[in-house]
């Protein structure tokens, strides 16, 4: 992965890690199988004044030596279209409370408490393999919302979608009414993701893979 958005050097080899999520591409046979990703609620937080540093690792802002507080999270996947045509060049973008429960916006809740160590927002550029790669913090409730990561997915000038990331087994997500809202099981499945323990990690990391599939719209080819 070569096209995420930090400068080389002392964070570089964030965009190489892998850690145990599968790469797996679905083509041809596969493709009937494959789930659009539904569309969520922007919310209301999406940042009203965006960091100096958006890069892909909200852990560390800009040349820190001091990191967020939180589980550190290694968060991956694929952005494709509904045939599994991998999509290039898509920026993806996320965004999401600290372990404070805060957003970086001015108007959240608790932001007066929000850990200033903590980047809240980042970008990844995908390159021919679709594929993004964030390192991050395990999401906490915010009031009225079990813990969700937002994603929104551009492509040029274009918006192509905007969805959440849930935690799978969190008993907040049955009294989710955003989440709920989707009627299928199988929509609502595909945006319900393990956080699962990274093997032989002293720290506790945990690694989630969240695979985006888009409609097929002109802008996503």
């Amino acid at each position: 992965m070569n096209r995420s958005l930090f400068l080389p050097g002392r964070r570089a080899f964030l965009g190489t890690l892998a850690l145990g999520a599968a790469a797996f591409t679905v083509k041809g046979a596969f493709a009937e199988e494959l789930v659009r990703t539904p569309r969520q609620t922007e919310g209301p937080f999406y940042p009203n004044k965006l960091p100096l540093d958006t890069d892909n690792d909200l852990i560390i802002i800009n040349d820190s030596i001091t990191p967020a507080v939180g589980d550190i999270t290694h968060l991956s996947g694929k952005v494709m279209d509904e045939n599994g045509n991998l999509v290039k060049n898509a920026l993806v973008e996320i965004w999401q409370v600290d372990s404070k429960g805060a957003y970086l916006h001015t108007d959240s809740a608790n932001r007066k408490e929000r850990d200033t160590n903590f980047q809240g927002f980042g970008r990844f550029l995908t390159g021919s393999s679709g594929e993004y790669y964030f390192r991050t913090v395990k999401p906490v409730a915010y009031p009225g919302r079990t813990p969700h990561i937002h994603f929104k997915i551009k492509k040029g000038s274009k918006e192509l979608l905007t969805t959440q990331c849930y935690i799978k087994g969190d008993p907040g997500n049955e009294k989710d009414g955003i989440l709920r809202a989707i009627k299928g099981e199988k929509e609502r499945a595909s945006i319900i993701v393990d956080f699962a323990k990274v093997k032989d990690s002293k720290i506790g990391e945990l690694a989630a893979k969240f695979d985006i599939v888009l409609g097929l719209t002109p802008e996503s080819k």
